[in-house]
């Protein structure tokens, strides 16, 4: 603590070289000025952990270099010193940032503790800020990995939409990552610093689900001894994460479209209105649209939720992400045990993007950690890895009566075409290389697999 570097402003010379002197023989690194063209050009040739100004300087008002300090050096902390002190100038000090008003004839424990009670309170703050940004990059979009055109697409959609109130709904196969992207777009919105919250909604039994959301009142139900605030009003000025939204029942979609609307809504139980603003982040992995259909979801709560719709794209149809994924997840494991392994074969990468990742993102980092922790050596190979992947998914072949040979290696074909595709972003004249085929036999294949036109609702034609 005793390193820091402290500036005294005092026009009182004799002050300023007795205090001077004590506080560097009791460790600290001291500068010194007289007035207030010293203490600004020492303050802008370097930078300082706490400044011990008096609030008057002569004909000058050391209040101007707390305002100084505020506005130029957020980061230094300001002690006021005076021989005049009154209630309004320690109220006015602290009401413009000072972290503590002293009184001469300054007390030399009295001035040492003030200094290391500033200089804690400073350190605690830097761990909170860089607690921040290690978040921030945890679950900003840093942390989703991703170069495959779709996923580029979801990060752009992402920025445009983070600062706004439009309600999200982010679908996609379990294990893709949407808690993960509904955690980023809170992170980058302009309501990172409030409240985060998430439930997953098929997670609740039908009768708590309610009264997790909006809360409850005292003597609602069985077992309500007191009242008790839901999870939208503890994300008032957040995000709420609804998580499996095509579980919720139907008796709860009604008030879910109210708060959506309106922002308002009443505890289990009570009559009460609450008003909140809370930004709604939804996911699920069913089809939405269907669940219309058959009467299991709302419609006008349908078209509420589907403002913006970020759909994640399972692993097997971005494969060229896979050797991303996978170096960031065993930098990752071996970051947390401290095992030495720097990478994978190149028999192990391409056993990893044969597979189907039926489990998807989520599959495929536990199979990392599998493999790290099992490893004896410093690379990953397909010994390392479960024999379902390593060994490669069997190509499957129709056994129906008067099947041809070609028309039986159509599928595996148009498997191995989309890949090449999906791993080059659908650059066509990457994968005819890669395929050692030239491009006219590549347009050709597409248009007969039916992958010209799964370009073209794409947008890649």
């Amino acid at each position: 603590m005793n390193q820091a570097q402290l500036l005294l402003i005092d026009d009182d010379r004799h002050v300023l070289e007795s205090m001077g002197s004590w506080l560097r023989e009791i460790g600290y690194n001291v500068d010194q000025a007289a007035n207030l063209n010293q203490a600004y050009a020492l303050l802008d040739s370097r930078s300082y952990d706490l400044v011990l100004a008096d609030v008057r300087l002569g004909d000058e008002d050391g209040f101007d270099v707390l305002r100084r300090c505020r506005m130029s050096h957020p980061g230094t902390t300001v002690i006021m010193v005076t021989g005049y002190a009154t209630v309004e100038t320690g109220i006015e000090a602290l009401r413009a940032g000072a972290f503590d008003l002293l009184t001469k004839p300054l007390i030399d424990e009295e001035l040492e503790m003030a200094i290391e009670r500033a200089l804690s309170q400073r350190k605690v703050m830097q761990e909170n800020q860089q607690l921040k940004q290690q978040l921030d990059l945890r679950f900003g979009l840093e942390n989703i990995i991703g170069h495959d055109h779709r996923m580029l697409r979801i990060f752009d959609m992402v920025d445009s939409v983070a600062d706004t109130r439009a309600t999200v709904l982010i679908t996609g196969e379990s294990g893709t990552g949407k808690s993960l992207l509904a955690r980023a777009i809170h992170r980058r919105s302009n309501r990172r610093d409030q409240p985060f919250i998430e439930v997953a909604c098929g997670a609740l039994p039908e009768n708590l689900l309610e009264s997790e959301l909006f809360g409850h009142v005292a003597g609602s139900f069985t077992g309500a001894t007191g009242n008790k605030a839901g999870k939208f009003k503890a994300a008032d000025r957040g995000t709420i994460f609804l998580d499996e939204i095509g579980t919720a029942p139907l008796s709860m979609q009604v008030k879910l479209l109210r708060v959506l609307q309106e922002l308002q809504f009443e505890p289990v139980g009570g009559t009460e209105t609450e008003t909140v603003d809370t930004r709604v982040v939804l996911a699920t992995n069913e089809d939405l649209a269907q669940l219309v259909d058959r009467g299991d979801f709302r419609q006008d709560l349908y078209y509420r939720v589907n403002v913006i719709n970020l759909e994640l794209p399972p692993l097997r149809e971005r494969i060229s992400d896979i050797p991303r994924l996978a170096d960031h997840f065993l930098a990752e494991v071996c970051q947390d045990t401290g095992r030495r392994v720097h990478g994978f074969s190149t028999e192990a990468v391409a056993a990893l993007q044969r597979y189907r990742w039926p489990g998807n993102v989520r599959e495929l980092q536990n199979v990392i950690e599998r493999a790290v922790l099992l490893s004896k050596n410093d690379e990953i190979t397909p010994d390392d890895l479960p024999t379902s992947i390593a060994s490669g998914a069997p190509v499957s072949v129709s056994h129906r009566t008067g099947t041809t040979l070609k028309e039986a290696l159509e599928g595996p074909e148009r498997q191995i075409i989309r890949e090449v595709l999906e791993s080059n972003g659908w650059n066509r004249n990457e994968t005819a290389d890669q395929l050692g085929i030239n491009r006219t036999t590549l347009y050709k294949k597409m248009k007969r697999l039916g992958l010209e036109e799964l370009a073209g609702q794409r947008g890649l034609v």
